[in-house]
């Protein structure tokens, strides 16, 4: 059976990391690289860092931070924001990151996707999206539309951060991504971020059926209970957490702890020698 995984995300504004709620209200957590070597310290079996402005902000993404953190730690870590094209693929694989994350770039020149899974592989390339729901009473037209707890619902992608939104169907756009040649899926529920009252369950368990390819849920993540649910009810193949990380709320080991001791495949937190 495939372990799951667990990974710290750090989102990059301005060089630190920093972590808000639903997207807006910022506050700086510390200095990226140095965080990333502590997470692999505790055991961490990847790291994710987001520029969450380059984007929004039309500029290149964050290489100094992927160098010094290449330097720093030996686990895989991923790297998104500002990607424009192959080049900039290019330029972060080099500098020592293992795969990409493509958000708005991808939704806007979709064959971006394609070129960069048959340049570089698609065990490269990530395609991140952050999606509210829209609620609704019947079906919609060219929309997947989901029975939840809250609602009937449907998913609709953003771009730039978070702050353009495109009226995309987050799950219809992730099956498109698969035939493209995406690797790997990291949907982010805008509406649980930093919430920290649990992931959009429905919008994970969905992508994973409609998709069958990995999935990294992200936004939401409050306890270890959030962990388990999204890992088992959720499907997804790995959780994605920042607060509960960076402000120590809970360490990688007692993540890991709590979920093998319920059943759920896990790494160690050390490699038996």
């Amino acid at each position: 059976m495939l372990t799951k995984r667990i990974i710290p995300c750090l989102d990059v504004k301005d060089g630190k990391v920093v972590k808000g709620v639903q997207f807006k209200n910022l506050t700086v957590e510390g200095d990226p690289a140095k965080l990333a070597a502590i997470y692999a310290e505790q055991g961490a079996d990847e790291l994710v860092f987001l520029d969450i402005t380059a984007s929004y902000e039309k500029r290149g993404t964050i290489l100094d931070v992927a160098k010094r953190t290449a330097d720093m730690i030996s686990i895989p870590f991923t790297v998104g924001g500002g990607i424009r094209n192959l080049t900039d693929i290019r330029n972060l694989l080099n500098s020592g990151a293992d795969k990409v994350s493509i958000n708005t770039t991808a939704i806007r020149e979709s064959q971006l996707v394609k070129q960069a899974a048959e340049t570089f592989g698609s065990q490269c390339i990530v395609v991140a999206i952050d999606s509210k729901r829209i609620y609704v009473k019947e079906d919609v037209p060219d929309k997947i539309v989901v029975d939840t707890p809250q609602g009937r619902c449907w998913w609709e992608a953003y771009v730039e951060g978070g702050r353009t939104p495109t009226g995309l169907d987050a799950i219809s756009w992730a099956m498109k991504v698969k035939e493209l040649g995406a690797g790997e899926l990291l949907p982010t529920s805008m509406d649980c971020d930093g919430m920290q009252t649990g992931y959009d369950i429905p919008l994970t368990r969905t992508m994973s059926e409609k998709t069958n390819l990995p999935v990294i849920a992200s936004g939401g993540a409050g306890n270890l209970e959030h962990i388990f649910e999204v890992l088992t009810e959720g499907k997804a193949d790995a959780a994605l957490a920042a607060s509960i990380f960076h402000r120590s709320q809970y360490s990688i080991e007692e993540v890991k702890k709590y979920l093998s001791e319920r059943g759920v495949p896990m790494r160690p937190i050390k490699e038996e020698v």
